[in-house]
């Protein structure tokens, strides 16, 4: 993988899968070995890994992991397994579109498939799916760093963030953070402003965190706070305002409507409000064209503990 983040959320050294255990960070970074497909929907339930693009290539190399150790009497019956993991992967995470095409398209390579050799297909399309997934990020990188200067002028901008969407989001660089990251290095960039977002603080512990090891300018906010930093700064001067916000999408409908990490919403209207451009940074992964509109998306509903609990956590959680 080609990625210029210095942050790797995911290792894949076929045929050992190990991914940095999020819920640590950003006091601990711990790698964790994905053997098989139980180990990664684990992970991906526990939030170990996260970022709708992350949870489909964690998905899908942890198959590939498995496969590494398994042996089967036939093609037919290495398709049938693949099949049967791949559908139980899928119930990891129910509104991150990235999962379900994944899915579907390893489901086609392995039936397509002309030799009794169905397991390399396999494993070769997900690292095929992990190199694309970072070459997506910087192009998303590139388009977007270009059309918020566009929208300057050329003149560096403060942005806002919400979320988590860079390095440890996906396979590197990042779609939302992909652009703060590529506005950066082309010196388009004031400010960024992050916000703490449930659950388990991701903004604070995980944005927060990049930023800070990128070594680009950035402040933490409340969630609650950012319609507040939005008056503030134009109260000081129009030029000063948030040039945009930007966010990551998990799943986008045929109609545009876009579902996220929750507050991403009152996010979008104090945007509006305060004339800031909003824009969704996602791949063409994450578009859905078989729900019509945002009402048929699946909203996965977390565990009340993650608020009711100090720390997300109880004891015997």
């Amino acid at each position: 993988m080609d990625s210029d983040s210095r942050l790797q959320a995911i290792r894949w050294e076929r045929p050992q899968l190990t991914i940095l255990n999020q819920l640590l960070l950003p006091h601990t970074s711990e790698y964790v070995v994905i053997r098989n497909s139980a180990d990664g929907h684990h992970a991906i339930t526990s939030m170990q890994t996260r970022g709708a693009p992350a949870i489909a290539i964690v998905a899908a190399l942890s198959l590939a992991a498995e496969l590494s150790s398994t042996s089967f009497a036939s093609g037919q019956e290495a398709r049938e397994h693949i099949h049967r993991q791949l559908e139980y992967l899928k119930t990891s995470r129910p509104t991150a579109v990235n999962l379900f095409d994944a899915v579907a398209k390893l489901k086609q390579v392995v039936d397509s498939c002309a030799t009794e050799d169905v397991c390399n297909a396999y494993v070769a399309a997900t690292e095929k799916m992990l190199v694309d997934d970072v070459l997506d990020n910087k192009r998303i990188g590139k388009y977007g760093s270009e059309f918020i200067g566009k929208r300057s002028g050329g003149q560096k901008v403060n942005l806002l963030t919400h979320c988590n969407t860079g390095a440890l989001a996906t396979a590197g660089h990042g779609t939302a953070l992909g652009i703060i990251r590529t506005m950066w290095k082309d010196e388009l960039l004031d400010h960024v402003y992050c916000t703490e977002t449930r659950p388990y603080n991701q903004g604070a512990r995980l944005t927060a965190y990049e930023l800070m090891v990128e070594k680009i300018p950035s402040t933490l906010v409340c969630d609650s706070a950012v319609s507040a930093l939005m008056r503030q700064l134009l109260l000081k001067s129009p030029t000063c305002g948030i040039g945009a916000v930007v966010v990551g999408a998990d799943r986008v409908a045929a109609n545009g409507d876009t579902a996220n990490k929750i507050g991403t919403y009152q996010l979008a209207i104090a945007a509006k409000h305060h004339g800031c451009d909003f824009i969704v940074a996602a791949p063409f992964t994450s578009v859905d064209l078989q729900v019509a509109d945002g009402r048929d998306i699946v909203i996965e509903e977390r565990s009340p503990k993650e608020i009711t609990a100090a720390s997300g956590f109880t004891s015997n959680s």
